[in-house]
């Protein structure tokens, strides 16, 4: 990577010596902060433009009086280029390009093909290679419906491995008809791998080759005189028929992307629906940051770069608007995904009436969200005249302690900014040291260890600080700020009272020291028990997870003989501790690492 530093900065000195290659441009600003990542076929003329005479647009006049220094990368190709700008864009993050904000991986259709009895299940996150997996789908509903629809034609399992291995009958998913129970060998190994084969023929939109498996099968049960089985295969069949006459193209096997771009008072929402064998997945819709100054078209194509980064792009995508690169991206795709990819910004047709639905839908997206952050806006404006603040505060914490009897004590953290959670920022603590019950040591423990390491790593700290709880929690507060020496961040603490109503409670403030209730008809009210109500959903769900895992742990802690790695490896074994509990003494022995003389124990300790 090649590096050009400012001396007295000369954009246009800088830009004459680049290379006419292409590559990858990344500009700074003095402090090293990313301002911008493009890429060019012709490095030169392409950062030259920057600081040419020609009139630009306003975002582009401010980038570039902020730029201190240019760095490049070159490459082979145009087609490369676009692949590094995104991998950049995306571990960067700068201030001026459009950034897909998509932490989440997408879920998936899994297929455990290194089972006897392979089971399809929902799955988010890392890939085992001894797996088969579909996807990824826009939503975690349309995996759950593809996979209820599934279990209807095909009769796949879908329980876990834990819970199969100990069933002595069928379960109900066998009396409603979605599982052949080959936990019971009421379905041998044959039969049941066509109904996996039938199933992945399926996922991958091959429904003609499933429905001619199914007729052959059928003619063959009705000639074998087993008219039963050729009534099932019927049934089959007809669910099949039904389920393709309800798809959306005419029944065709196709892969599209429909992709729409909707913008108004300078945000962007991105709708996606997905189509995949001919049958409609679901949409789902994005929105990029960083979007001011931006056409639509532009938006569009620096969103397709970061969205097919890391997904498959299917044999056809239709958008929205015409794009600058779109051969240069329909090149890439095609190279990425061993296919041919056809990018069409006008099309005809049925494909213009869906291309049309996503638009209206995105732009309804886009309205609904305006308002919800215009009604945010106003609730945070209402806090400021609540509080008195001098400003509107554009990020709240707010913290709460959960547990039980003193035991499993978790603090937690959640923060809000003027368009709602900030989910990224969570965090819990896991609270120790402490005497159980003491309300008040927990609060000071978590919000040193919470603000100790913003101040060691110069993080931001909020405008406004909300505890809940009464006023020794918010005393805690105060000597905590007084100990790190932070200061000017309100405190703002929520006695619940006596009713325990909510919209009744009474707001403790900090410096100077008063109450106030606002009542449950303030905005100011709604907001801070939207804020106090998701601290003590998320301080609780940690709460239950720390005692399960405190309760799974002490039943097998107990047993003597059971140590870390063999508890670990019955936990595994089995499941959980369920499975540990209904399996029987010679089970328990089949484990690596557990005796006879100890699985008569366990098995003792248990029951």
């Amino acid at each position: 990577m090649a590096k050009e530093r400012k001396q007295g900065f000369d954009g246009k000195a800088v830009a004459a010596r680049l290379p006419t290659r292409p590559g990858v441009y990344l500009m700074k600003d003095s402090e090293q902060i990313p301002l911008y990542v493009g890429k060019a076929k012709n490095l030169r003329k392409r950062v030259s433009s920057y600081f040419d005479a020609r009139p630009k647009g306003d975002r582009i006049m401010r980038m570039v009086a902020r730029i201190d220094q240019i760095e490049v990368s070159l490459t082979r190709t145009e087609g490369e280029a676009l692949l590094l700008e995104n991998e950049w864009i995306k571990s960067l993050k700068p201030r001026y390009n459009v950034l897909l904000r998509d932490d989440k991986s997408y879920p998936l259709i899994v297929i455990s093909t290194d089972h006897e009895f392979p089971r399809i299940a929902f799955h988010r996150g890392a890939r085992d290679k001894s797996k088969t997996y579909f996807g990824p789908y826009p939503s975690a509903s349309s995996v759950r419906e593809s996979i209820n629809l599934i279990q209807k034609l095909f009769r796949i399992r879908n329980c876990e491995d834990s819970y199969f291995s100990h069933r002595n009958r069928p379960c109900l998913q066998y009396q409603i008809r979605r599982c052949t129970a080959p936990c019971v060998g009421l379905v041998n190994n044959k039969d049941y791998a066509d109904q996996v084969k039938d199933t992945a023929l399926f996922l991958r939109g091959r429904n003609q080759k499933v429905m001619t498996r199914l007729i052959a099968r059928m003619e063959l049960a009705a000639e074998s005189l087993e008219f039963e089985t050729a009534a099932m295969f019927r049934d089959q069949i007809n669910a099949l028929k039904q389920m393709q006459a309800q798809q959306f193209i005419s029944g065709r096997q196709l892969d599209i992307d429909f992709i729409g771009v909707s913008g108004e008072r300078g945000q962007v929402c991105v709708q996606v629906m997905s189509v995949r064998g001919g049958r409609n997945l679901g949409q789902r819709n994005y929105y990029p940051s960083q979007t001011e100054g931006y056409s639509s078209g532009e938006v569009l194509e620096a969103f397709l770069g970061q969205y097919y980064q890391k997904r498959h792009p299917p044999a056809d995508i239709v958008i929205s608007h015409a794009l600058q690169n779109e051969e240069l991206l329909e090149s890439v795709f095609t190279a990425t995904a061993d296919h041919r990819v056809a990018i069409q910004s006008r099309p005809r047709g049925q494909r213009r009436k869906m291309l049309e639905s996503v638009l209206i839908n995105a732009q309804q997206a886009l309205q609904m969200r305006l308002a919800g952050r215009a009604n945010m806006a106003a609730q945070f404006e209402a806090l400021q005249t609540a509080l008195n603040l001098d400003e509107t505060p554009s990020s709240v914490e707010c913290f709460d302690i959960s547990h039980t009897s003193g035991n499993q004590t978790v603090g937690a953290c959640v923060v809000f900014d003027g368009n709602g959670p900030v989910k990224s920022s969570y965090r819990r603590y896991n609270l120790k040291g402490i005497t159980p019950g003491d309300d008040y040591a927990a609060m000071h423990q978590v919000l040193s260890r919470r603000y100790g390491k913003i101040q060691a790593e110069d993080g931001v700290l909020p405008d406004l600080l909300i505890i809940d709880g009464g006023k020794g929690q918010l005393s805690q507060a105060e000597d905590v700020l007084a100990e790190l020496g932070l200061t000017g961040i309100p405190l703002l603490g929520i006695a619940k009272g006596r009713s325990r109503r909510a919209g009744h409670e009474e707001w403790i403030l900090s410096s100077p020291a008063r109450s106030h209730r606002p009542g449950p008809e303030s905005p100011a009210s709604h907001l801070v028990q939207q804020v106090r109500d998701e601290a003590h959903r998320f301080a609780i769900t940690g709460h239950r997870g720390q005692r399960q895992k405190a309760a799974t742990k002490s039943r097998l802690e107990k047993i003597p003989g059971i140590g870390a790695r063999r508890r670990r490896a019955l936990l595994n074994h089995f499941g959980g501790l369920q499975g540990v509990k209904k399996a029987g003494i010679e089970e328990l022995s089949s484990v690596p690492g557990i005796s006879r003389v100890l699985a008569e124990e366990i098995f003792r300790a248990l029951h």
